[in-house]
């Protein structure tokens, strides 16, 4: 993969005359669209404006702002000056603003003021050099594109300069900044492009992507890869299943990017039948685990193939993918071009290589037959972060000497040697010597014809310290559950080590904006 190029280079460089007048991006809330030219030259001129502002090669600058046509101007304006960006949640709070700022160092911040004062209180906070809202009648977006500055030549290193610095979801612990190179970024913009064009996609199609584009996801897999591809990217500030459903049907979408919980409503509501979503080839799910039962729930009430992907923040995000038409539809299918993955036996002092399965192998005890048994998953391949922003600790335990990135997930093969993942290794439960997958019986829970949804913790019993899973479930409307049998319904279907020992009904699971469980909100309760 070519090692010397931009972002700005591979997204819009050489666009023919014929692409130049066709549509990019729309905010469907808005019914606004840029052609690709439009967006290419208005990149160029906030780079310009940014540039004559003293933006350019060793700054970081943060941008704060729902998904839509000023999100995807500023994101690329401030990368085409030189400088570094460091994407914020759209809803993140004044405190959360100014952590990020002061740890990426961030002397400037773009915003959307209409989504409260958060970002403006946290750039005080933070002392921040310079603060824009890109909503401002008079000194916003509109008046920096107007300016007429000519963008800068830049001279980067496309391997070693840090594009973005996203900060990892922090499901786990506190966020951590996350080196993202131009190259990580290209590989994985090029890796993205090849597997989804194995799946069918082409230049001109029409794309959803409802995900936030402040999350890798979003960011990466979503807009850049799609404007890469020359197809045409349909999004929302938010997330609203009406919307999302009424834009299929008006503008024929194609192939729709999702996360689990999206699946979930997809499966259940009832709006779903309303809608014409005949043109709808495929759909990829990504950002959490997706339990084969829904997967398929989706795929026949739709009529489209659902596929699977993986990644993460620190693998820009994709590394591995599933294909349409090779069954196994709830794993994360394959390696993407360019990208090894292993599996490694974390109870091996030598953390030894677990092989894909083959006849006769021996099995483990609990694993579905022909499977292998569980691992952590490692991956290496251009797309694998530089490391932790200013966090030499984190990035030594997360990436070998030989560039293999620990990820923390734990997976196995299944009988036809695709990747299935079971859960986050910090995530699993430990029962009497027995590994407890929450995702696994959260899967399960979602089947009960009254959950609409549910999440599951590890929890320490007050009579004895054990630790045993316990379930927080969101019932359907009208719907009536009691614990015991609720309790009783899951015993009934898993080992004895996995039954579920405490289940309290809640009105919402917590989430992130990317649709994982945020556990540790759950943990404590």
């Amino acid at each position: 993969m070519p090692d010397d190029e931009t972002v700005f280079d591979l997204v819009f460089g050489g666009i023919t005359d014929e692409e130049r007048d066709r549509p990019a991006i729309t905010d469907v809330s808005t019914g606004q669209t840029l052609t690709l030219g439009e967006f290419r030259d208005r990149v160029e001129a906030l780079a310009g404006a940014l540039a004559a502002r003293g933006i350019g090669v060793g700054d970081v600058v943060g941008l704060q702002a729902p998904n839509g046509i000023a999100y995807a101007l500023a994101f690329h304006g401030i990368m085409r000056a030189g400088a570094t960006i460091t994407p914020i949640g759209a809803l993140a709070t004044a405190k959360d603003v100014e952590f990020q700022l002061r740890d990426s160092g961030a002397g400037s911040l773009l915003y959307i003021d209409k989504l409260g004062p958060a970002g403006a209180e946290g750039a005080e906070r933070a002392g921040v050099d310079m603060t824009v809202a890109l909503d401002d009648p008079a000194a916003g977006l509109a008046a920096l594109l107007t300016e007429g500055e000519p963008a800068p030549e830049i001279d980067i290193d496309p391997l070693t300069h840090v594009a973005a610095l996203p900060y990892s979801s922090g499901t786990t612990g506190r966020p951590k900044g996350v080196r993202l190179s131009h190259h990580n970024l290209t590989a994985n913009i090029r890796q993205t492009v090849a597997m989804l064009s194995l799946n069918g996609l082409r230049p001109g199609w029409t794309v959803m992507g409802p995900l936030p584009f402040f999350h890798i996801y979003g960011m990466n897999s979503m807009l850049n890869t799609i404007v890469a591809a020359r197809c045409h990217l349909l999004t929302m500030p938010k997330f609203d299943l009406h919307l999302f459903l009424e834009a299929h049907q008006k503008y024929g979408v194609q192939y729709t990017y999702v996360a689990p919980p999206i699946m979930v409503g997809l499966a259940k509501h009832p709006a779903v039948d309303e809608f014409d979503l005949s043109s709808l080839e495929f759909m990829l799910s990504g950002a959490a685990p997706l339990d084969e039962e829904l997967a398929d729930a989706v795929a026949k009430r739709i009529g489209c193939d659902v596929i699977q992907g993986y990644g993460m923040t620190e693998t820009s995000p994709l590394a591995t993918a599933h294909v349409r038409g090779q069954g196994d539809i709830g794993s994360i299918g394959t390696p993407a071009p360019n990208t090894e993955a292993k599996l490694v036996d974390l109870l091996d002092p030598d953390l030894a290589e677990i092989p894909v399965p083959g006849p006769g192998d021996p099995q483990a005890e609990g694993v579905p037959e022909g499977h292998s048994r569980d691992g952590e998953l490692w991956i290496r391949g251009p797309q694998v972060m530089l490391g932790y922003h200013d966090n030499e600790e984190a990035t030594a335990g997360a990436l070998t000497p030989d560039g293999w990135l620990r990820t923390g997930d734990i997976a196995r093969y299944n009988a036809n040697g695709r990747l299935l993942i079971v859960d986050r290794a910090k995530e699993l439960i430990k029962y009497k010597g027995y590994q407890v997958a929450p995702a696994e019986l959260e899967a399960l829970l979602l089947t009960h014809d009254s959950v609409a949804d549910s999440a599951v913790v590890p929890w320490r019993r007050p009579e004895d310290g054990e630790e045993v899973p316990r379930a927080f479930v969101v019932l359907k409307e009208g719907h009536e559950l009691g614990e015991e049998q609720l309790k009783d319904w899951v015993a009934e279907r898993v080992a004895p080590y996995k039954k579920i020992r405490r289940i309290d009904f809640i009105e919402q699971i917590p989430k992130s904006v990317s649709g994982k469980i945020l556990r540790r909100e759950l943990r404590d309760r």
